[in-house]
C-alpha cells in the first residue's frame, strides 16, 4: 500500500534497494535519480551527492546502480547499506530533477524500498502530486532512536538541480578573477522519441575522443533466453558495431566478428575497445570515436547485434550512453522489443558542417532467412557494402 506524503514508517537496518520509476513516452520529460547524504541539513562535499556521474559513495554504503527500462517504466536503482553507514550522516535524501519539462508531465512517478535478499516491500510512495516542480525530494532515510525510518516527502522547486543542490549546500565553484565563466549547458542529454537529435557541438563535444557505451540487464527466462550456444546468463553475448563511411567515400564496419576493431588514429578514426558479456555499467560494450577527426566521418551507425545467448532481444533492458570528453554526456533507453529481433539500429550520427549530430534509432530490425544482421542493417540504411561470413 502506498503511503500518505509525510507519513514515515520504520525500515530494517540493513542493506536495501531503493527504485525511483516513472512512466515513459512521447512528450514526458526524462529524469535524474540522486541521493545526498547529509550531516546536519547539509552535503559535507560534493562526495556526498551520489548521482549516474558519481555513482558511489566513497564509504561505499550508497550506490547508483544505473537505469533500466522495465516495460512502460524507466527505473533508477540505487543500493543502500545502512549498517555502513558514517555516524555523521544523519539523513539520505532521494531525489529526481527532470530534463526538458515539469514533474507534472511525469506519469506514474514513484519511490518504492525493498529488501534485496527478500523481494519484501518495506515502503512505496506514489501519490507524489507534482505539478511544476523541475526537481524533487521523493522519500529520505532519517536516523530514529538508534534505528532508521523512512519519510514520503514530495516536496520540490522549480529550478531544477541547480535549486536542489543549492538547498543542500552544494555550490558551483566560482571562476577566477576576470575570468568569465564558461556558458551553462546541461549535465546530461537524455534523447526520447519526441527529442531524438542533439548537436553534438553545441554540448561542447568539439574534440578529444567519445565513448559509446551500451549496458544492459537480461531477465532470466525472458523468451530466446539461452536458447544460443552459450546458453544462461554467461552465455549473453553482444556485439556492439558501427558501419562507417568516411568524407572521401570508403564505407567499412567495425565490429568484433572478424577481428575488425577499427583504429582511434587513423582511418575510420573509430574503435572498438572490446568484446564484454555482462552488460554492466560503464563495463558492456564500448566503441570510442576521434573527435579531432569527426570532419573526415560522413556518417557512422551504431548497432548491436545477438551474436549468441539468445534468439531475440525481448526481455532485454539496454541503455546506450555517448560520453564525449569535453561534453554533456548523451543517453537513451532502448524501448521494449516486441519482435523476432537479433539486430537493433542504435543511434546516428551524421557529419552537419563539421559538427556531429547524433540521433537516436532504437530500431529493432528483423532478418530475414539466411541474412545476416550486418547485412539487414546495411539494407535498412542503404549503406550498399558487399558482405561476406566472419567469425570472431
Amino acid at each position: 500500500m502506498s503511503m500518505p506524503k509525510g507519513s514515515n514508517t520504520p525500515v530494517p537496518a540493513t542493506a536495501l534497494r531503493v527504485e525511483l520509476g516513472r512512466r515513459h513516452g512521447p512528450g514526458v520529460p526524462g529524469a535524474r535519480a540522486s541521493a545526498l547524504l547529509l550531516a546536519a541539513g547539509k552535503v559535507r562535499s560534493a562526495a556526498d551527492f551520489v548521482q549516474r556521474d558519481r555513482p558511489a559513495h566513497p564509504s561505499g554504503a550508497v550506490r547508483h546502480e544505473g537505469e533500466r527500462t522495465r516495460g512502460p517504466l524507466v527505473v533508477d536503482t540505487l543500493s543502500v547499506d545502512l549498517p555502513r553507514i558514517e555516524g555523521a550522516i544523519d539523513r539520505i535524501v532521494f531525489a529526481v530533477s527532470a530534463d526538458g519539462g515539469a514533474f507534472g508531465q511525469v506519469p506514474d512517478l514513484y519511490i518504492e524500498v525493498s529488501d534485496p535478499a527478500t523481494g519484501r516491500v518495506a515502503a512505496r510512495f506514489d501519490d507524489v502530486g507534482a505539478s511544476v516542480e523541475t526537481a524533487l525530494l521523493l522519500g529520505e532515510f532519517y536516523r530514529r532512536q538508534g534505528g532508521w525510518k523512512f519519510r514520503a516527502v514530495g516536496q520540490g522547486y522549480d529550478n531544477g538541480l541547480d535549486g536542489l543542490a543549492a538547498a543542500f549546500g552544494i555550490t558551483a565553484k566560482e571562476p577566477p578573477a576576470g575570468r568569465p565563466a564558461p556558458p551553462a549547458r546541461p549535465s546530461r542529454v537524455t534523447l526520447t522519441k519526441s527529442a531524438p537529435s542533439v548537436s553534438l557541438a553545441k554540448q561542447g563535444g568539439t574534440s578529444g575522443v567519445m565513448r559509446v557505451n551500451l549496458n544492459w540487464q537480461a531477465r532470466q527466462g525472458f523468451p530466446g533466453w539461452g536458447a544460443g550456444r552459450g546458453g544462461g546468463p554467461g552465455g549473453l553475448d553482444l556485439d556492439l558495431c558501427a558501419l562507417y563511411e568516411l568524407a572521401d567515400g570508403r564505407k567499412g564496419v567495425v565490429q568484433a566478428l572478424g577481428n575488425a576493431f577499427g583504429s582511434l588514429h587513423r582511418p575510420p578514426y573509430i574503435h572498438l575497445d572490446g568484446d564484454d558479456r555482462t552488460g554492466a555499467v560503464e563495463s558492456g560494450e564500448n566503441l570510442t570515436l576521434n573527435l579531432d577527426h569527426r570532419r573526415e566521418l560522413r556518417r557512422v551507425l551504431v548497432f548491436v547485434t545477438i551474436y549468441e545467448g539468445a534468439t531475440s532481444f525481448a526481455g532485454l533492458h539496454a541503455t546506450v550512453t555517448l560520453r564525449p570528453q569535453h561534453g554533456a554526456p548523451v543517453d537513451f533507453a532502448l524501448d521494449e522489443c516486441t519482435v523476432p529481433s537479433t539486430v537493433c539500429a542504435l543511434a546516428l550520427l551524421t557529419n552537419d558542417g563539421g559538427d556531429l549530430v547524433v540521433r537516436r534509432e532504437a530500431r529493432y530490425l528483423v532478418p530475414e532467412r539466411g541474412v545476416s544482421p550486418q547485412r539487414t542493417v546495411d539494407r535498412a540504411y542503404g549503406w550498399g557494402m558487399n558482405w561476406t561470413p566472419g567469425r570472431k
